[in-house]
């Protein structure tokens, strides 16, 4: 493997489990029921100035080639064993044998923006399609992420260095531990190298020893990063995205029963309780409730209630209601056994409102969990944090990018700001898949489907002030708020 001069770890992706909890869980449950569904992916860039260079492109795609020589290790597959016991047998022993195949399920082309010289110092955009059956090709998206990342920041913008990282990750994380917010490291995809991410989790992990020492409210509870969770002896958290429901939709071709299927074919795989934090807003949170209320339908292909094991991933909420592991029920709603729901997008301080009058209008009993993942500062988890425990939920907090890709330039002091760059499923079953979300900035996929599913479901447009999804995490040359 190579490694950078600067750092004592290699570069690019160094593990087959240097990515998101979720994604493996997902890929758990698309082997179940979605194997050889055909599909595809596509990469976008929301911060479209933010170009490679043609040399640039060229490493990126040595190291998406590059994938394809990673497996699982025997010590990684030991791990998965022990520490999340949700991933059925069947899965685990599919992992041992599987590789990802680069070289033929992506494409990656360089484009560029004025003249092409042919010279490595020509100017560009990229771009990135991602084909093959569901099951072979799911865990692309995070460690291409993190490459595309790495590469515009190894050769693009430079001026910064390692120095202040690991201090800064623990200043950050004393803040949150005294103020009392529970929160994870979400921050692998947009993180600007590995080096970053582990001097992060370093500068985290120790924080969250010295409040253990003092004895102070907050707590560290994990990470997104498996890899990172199996070498810090933290838990790895996580456990659905956007992608299964959209998935799902595209397949199914109906949306207004699609999310009910998504949440069953859940429960079906993993059981009642178990990673059990939903995401409400891929059609946008109105539409998702309604399937939330309705009671949980099994099938014969569901899991056995035998093998129901309650999940080291929903360790970073302590507000689990007893049903991880019981025996399925007729009864119960998605709602009552769903530990709590995640909010990553729109306004999450109306969100919260909207959860509790849908809670107390169900009759759902019990301190729900609310996970907060999009764009968090330390300002945000604390007002979150405020509005959520005032309306009686547990509010959670998976912070990411503002804690794996916070520099400055060295020659200013002002603010490198990150690539704000997606991948997201595009097709399923040959036809569009999309997101629509609570957020008009964050609508995905074939324009033409998203206005046709929003009128099929009477969705209503939403701005929020906050989603100017162009300046997420400021613009370049911003100066340093403390």
């Amino acid at each position: 493997m190579d490694f950078n001069s600067s750092s004592p770890y290699p570069e690019g992706v160094i593990s087959f489990l240097d990515t998101d909890l979720y994604k493996l869980t997902m890929q758990c449950a698309v082997l179940k029921y979605y194997k050889d569904v055909p599909v595809t992916y596509s990469f976008t860039n929301r911060t479209p100035e933010k170009k490679l260079s043609r040399k640039a492109f060229v490493w990126l795609d040595e190291q998406i080639r590059k994938l394809g020589n990673i497996s699982l290790s025997t010590e990684e597959l030991r791990y998965l064993k022990t520490h999340c016991p949700y991933l059925t047998p069947a899965y685990l022993e599919f992992l041992q044998e599987f590789r990802l195949r680069p070289r033929d399920q992506v494409g990656v082309t360089f484009h560029p923006a004025g003249e092409d010289t042919g010279s490595e110092s020509d100017i560009g955009d990229v771009n990135i399609d991602i084909r093959g059956t569901w099951s072979e090709t799911i865990l692309y998206e995070i460690p291409i992420l993190a490459l595309a990342s790495e590469a515009y920041f190894k050769h693009m913008d430079t001026d910064w260095d390692y120095e202040v990282q690991e201090a800064q990750a623990f200043e950050k994380g004393m803040r949150l531990l005294e103020a009392g917010c529970v929160f994870s490291e979400f921050g692998t995809r947009r993180r600007r190298d590995y080096h970053t991410q582990a001097l992060v989790f370093r500068g985290l992990t120790r924080a969250s020893k010295e409040a253990e020492k003092r004895g102070l409210p907050g707590k560290l509870s994990g990470t997104s990063n498996v890899h990172l969770a199996m070498r810090f002896g933290i838990p790895p958290v996580g456990t659905v995205a956007h992608e299964w429901f959209m998935g799902i939709a595209a397949i199914m071709g109906d949306y207004k029963i699609a999310s009910e299927e998504a949440l069953r074919r859940w429960v079906g795989c993993f059981g009642e309780g178990v990673l059990g934090i939903a995401l409400t807003d891929t059609f946008g949170t109105p539409e998702f409730l309604k399937a939330f209320s309705l009671p949980i339908r099994y099938s014969n292909d569901d899991l056995p209630k035998s093998n129901r094991k309650p999940s080291i991933a929903d360790s970073f909420t302590s507000a689990a209601d007893g049903t991880a592991g019981g025996q399925p029920s007729t009864t119960k709603t998605y709602a009552q056994v769903f530990t709590g729901v995640r909010q990553d997008s729109g306004n999450p301080t109306g969100f919260v409102k909207v959860m509790r009058r849908f809670y107390d209008e169900q009759g759902v009993k019990g301190r729900k969990v609310i996970v907060f993942s999009d764009s968090l500062n330390i300002e945000r988890c604390l007002e979150y944090k405020k509005v959520s425990e005032e309306a009686g939920f547990q509010p959670t907090f998976g912070v990411g990018t503002y804690l794996t890709n916070d520099f400055v330039h060295k020659s200013t002091g002002k603010k490198s700001v990150p690539l704000n760059i997606v991948i997201k499923l595009s097709s399923a079953a040959g036809r569009p898949a999309i997101k629509i979300s609570d957020n008009i900035g964050k609508n995905t996929g074939d324009k033409e489907t998203v206005e046709k599913v929003k009128r099929e479901l009477g969705y209503v447009e939403k701005e929020w002030e906050g989603g100017d999804e162009t300046a997420r995490w400021g613009k370049e040359g911003d100066a340093i708020q403390s």
